[in-house]
């Protein structure tokens, strides 16, 4: 049998986030859902196509949403229970082929070549992959499929929600030039602007400026990306094993922190969920970034390669602390407080151990045993404890 000439499948879960909270509460079927951090300052992350009929769309103001769909649900996020199902999903995903490219914790890249053998058509490897989400998992997922990788991406969009499209080899540019300019990948909001003036609109509209017309409004490299993509041309393949890059977490604060002792509190607890998100996932990090947004919206990342991995909270926030003070703050409140791991290595490889860190470790094992059995937050620091009159809102 002839290999499948569309062999790229792109697959998005529709409204992750959502359908995993109507997996929890069934109440909220048929529902319009939002999923966001509820205070004053919070996002939309995710919303359901009910809700989107309101126009109430991803990163929107939480203030907003309320305001065009007043009677929808609200529900504040659950990143662990989202990344729980994440890996069930992917599992099913790696049950059909081991070539998964992720991209998020609901969508990847998958090259199903292999896979004409067992099926007849890359249709029918679409339909059993998303019969199978469905069945085991009771959720709903889109796929596109194209012999173009960047195109399978673009035909799982136009099938959401809940669809599945194909575009077979040779009506690339016939689905592709009738988009608007804005769908390709590199078309930012200036980009964008700078089309518009060039009277680009739609794809095909892009395809027939001069490459060389274009370097000279977007510089060569951009122009040559976008030139390329315009033709439906997309040399890359699916890039398996990648893995997760980093495990972070942050929150945004309803009322800025202005106390030291407070900002740090907050950070030691932040180190703390960290360390049990690396413990779950059976990793350590030697990248740590911190991330700081003021009240006035400038935010500041700061990053240290460390000489070992770590991967218990008391480590972690040793140096977080050292990020923090490199900081200048002055009188400025902080809006919102990150920190991330990256560098991950598997927790089990052999490491070079600092003097007395096996004690360290030992205790922190016990506490994650804790919190594996009883929750993130069964055991907590008193100083990482927020006081009554400033609590965080997870995002």
């Amino acid at each position: 049998m002839e290999r499948y000439a569309e062999r790229f499948l792109h697959i998005d879960m529709d409204a992750f986030f959502v359908e995993v909270e109507r997996l929890r509460d069934p109440g909220l079927i048929g529902k319009p859902v939002v999923v966001g951090g509820l205070g004053p300052r919070g996002v939309v992350a995710s919303a359901s196509y009910e809700a989107r009929r309101y126009g109430v769309h991803s990163a929107m103001p939480i203030v907003a949403a309320q305001r065009l769909c007043p009677h929808g649900r609200f529900v504040a996020p659950n990143h662990e229970a989202y990344g729980m199902v994440s890996e069930e999903v992917f599992a099913i995903f790696r049950s059909f082929t081991p070539l998964v490219e992720a991209l998020s914790v609901d969508e990847a890249f998958l090259d199903i070549s292999g896979l004409r053998l067992h099926y007849a058509t890359p249709g029918d490897v679409g339909s059993a992959l998303r019969a199978k989400v469905r069945d085991e998992l009771g959720l709903p997922a889109s796929v596109g499929i194209a012999a173009v990788k960047f195109i399978a991406k673009l035909a799982s969009e136009e099938a959401k929600p809940n669809g599945m499209r194909i575009v077979p080899m040779g009506s690339e540019l016939a689905f592709l030039h009738p988009m608007p300019a804005r769908r390709l990948w590199g078309v930012g909001q200036a980009t964008h602007v700078t089309l518009e003036e060039l009277g680009v609109a739609t794809i095909g509209d892009l395809a027939e400026i001069p490459e060389s017309l274009l370097g000279k409004r977007l510089g060569p490299s951009l122009a040559h990306h976008l030139s390329t993509l315009a033709m439906g041309i997309d040399p890359r393949q699916v890039e398996p094993g990648g893995g997760v890059k980093s495990i972070s977490v942050e929150e945004t604060y309803d009322e800025d922190l202005t106390d030291d002792e407070q900002i740090r509190g907050h950070l030691q607890r932040l180190c703390d969920r960290l360390a049990t998100r690396l413990h779950r996932s059976g990793y350590v990090g030697r990248v740590l970034s911190l991330k700081l947004r003021f009240g006035d919206f400038e935010t500041v990342n700061r990053s240290e390669t460390l000489r070992v991995g770590v991967g218990a909270a008391t480590a972690i926030s040793d140096e977080a602390r050292r990020l923090l003070d490199r900081i200048e703050r002055g009188r400025r409140g902080v809006r919102l407080l990150g920190v991330s791991l990256s560098g991950l290595a598997a927790a089990e490889e052999p490491r070079q151990l600092k003097l007395g860190e096996p004690r360290r470790e030992v205790a922190a094992d016990v506490v994650e045993t804790v919190r594996d059995r009883f929750g993130e937050d069964a055991v907590l620091r008193a100083s990482s404890i927020p006081k009554a009159d400033q609590k965080p809102r997870d995002r």
